[in-house]
């Protein structure tokens, strides 16, 4: 595990108006608060059984978190607004995440990843959020659903040749929605027919996250329709695969540097030896793949909440209005007491989700409540912050807004937020 802490340790405005010194651009790094530090976990023994609170972390763990803050702040944090502006991400940004060990967090050392735990994975991509969303998603697709996959399904020779680019060179992206497979992504009609020792793929994606920056695609498409979602197959399929088609990003509302495609696949020809697992069991490595990855879109909402917040708050206690601090006005400071308290249980619930998974116990209902709230939470919290600071949070001098802008597809993507109450509900029947 030290490999891990030494890899991840590689490399590494004036206003113009009389607002206090709190309200920065957007260069400068957020305020952090103290409640949102960590200490080292300790070994607490009680009859046996080593138990800490869910937000003390283990050395590893700690280095990695402060490793990332640091990354993110000297070389996200001067880009962010360029890149919301022209919809794309720099290439420096996306090299510096392959640079320092963080789009293979979990990959095994011998695949050239850092060999990290998943719980390290949901405190890099909280981090990333902090300063920006988008990156973040990429991070995020990358270590909780692409290299997941693989690692999980793959064979001995597909990890082997896969996994060392998706941990050293290649973004990659998982293929599922269509035009009429959205919130019932099982009725996808991409087709793939068998034709000797190859496939032929024909049909079309949408909301691809990545798509243009990914040189990896992982699609699902279905071998034998007659069987419902029971044919649902996945296949490992290369950029430059002839007939496939990568359109123009969607011109979104937020997340902008986050490439988001369509797709076509005109008699794309694939090896069988490209199929991902077992043949008609992509629905079922889809369903996987999308409950582990809630987790990290919680993650996501929690890190982009938590940074507007932390950004919002110094300016609530300089700005003087009436001869005295806003904070210092008690309706306010009712309105911020609730969204810290919000907070501090989004985080838990994300935190706990994560730790069940890696305790291998049960965790799919924790990780929808944990996706649901924390996308909730992170648009009420957007939203409040630009109030709180009145009409320079309107702007788009200051990146409020934009984290107001970030945390709208947090109740969309991965499972809206009415899909994960119906997971919910169906977990609390059975329970009783």
């Amino acid at each position: 595990m030290e490999g891990a802490a030494v890899r991840l340790l590689r490399g590494g405005a004036l206003l113009r108006r009389n607002f206090p010194s709190c309200l920065s651009s957007w260069k400068t790094p957020p305020h952090v608060l103290k409640s949102s530090q960590s200490e080292a976990l300790l070994n607490i023994t009680n009859d046996g059984l080593s138990c800490a609170p869910l937000q003390t972390f283990t050395d590893e763990e700690i280095m990695i978190k402060s490793t990332v803050k640091k990354f993110a702040q000297e070389q996200i944090a001067p880009l962010v607004s360029t890149m919301d502006e022209n919809s794309r991400m720099e290439t420096s940004v996306i090299q510096g995440l392959f640079q320092q060990g963080l789009m293979a967090i979990d990959i095994e050392t011998k695949y050239g990843g850092t060999g990290a735990s998943f719980f390290s994975s949901v405190l890099v991509i909280e981090e990333l959020a902090k300063v920006d969303a988008s990156v973040a998603l990429l991070c995020d697709i990358q270590n909780t659903v692409t290299n997941e996959l693989i690692r999980k399904h793959g064979t001995e020779e597909q990890k082997a040749t896969y996994l060392t680019q998706l941990a050293t060179e290649k973004v990659g992206s998982f293929c599922l929605s269509e035009a009429g497979a959205g919130s019932d992504p099982f009725a996808l009609k991409t087709r793939a027919d068998k034709k000797g020792n190859y496939y032929v793929i024909n049909g079309s994606k949408m909301w691809i996250s990545s798509a243009e920056y990914a040189g990896l695609f992982l699609v699902m498409a279905n071998v034998d329709p007659t069987r419902g979602y029971k044919g649902i197959t996945c296949f490992i399929i290369d950029r430059d695969t002839e007939g496939l088609h990568i359109g123009k990003a969607e011109n979104k509302m937020g997340i902008r540097a986050s490439s988001t495609c369509p797709l076509t696949f005109e008699n794309v020809k694939v090896p069988e030896a490209n199929i991902l697992g077992q043949v008609g069991h992509g629905y079922k490595y889809a369903i996987g793949s999308l409950n582990k990855g809630r987790i990290g879109i919680a993650a996501q909402m929690l890190g982009l909440a938590q940074g507007c917040f932390d950004y919002t708050i110094p300016y609530l206690k300089e700005r003087i209005q009436f001869g005295k601090r806003i904070f210092d006005f008690q309706g306010l400071q009712h309105q911020v007491a609730q969204v810290a308290t919000q907070l501090e249980a989004v985080r838990l619930l994300t935190y706990n989700a994560a730790r069940l998974l890696e305790a291998g116990r049960p965790f799919i209902k924790q990780a929808s409540m944990a996706k649901y709230y924390a996308s909730e939470v992170a648009g009420l919290t957007t939203s409040k912050c630009i109030e709180w600071m009145g009409g320079v949070g309107y702007t788009k001098d200051y990146p409020v807004e934009k984290y107001f802008r970030d945390a709208k597809i947090g109740t969309i993507y991965e499972g809206a937020s009415n899909i994960q109450l119906n997971t919910i509900a169906k977990h609390i029947d059975a329970e009783y």
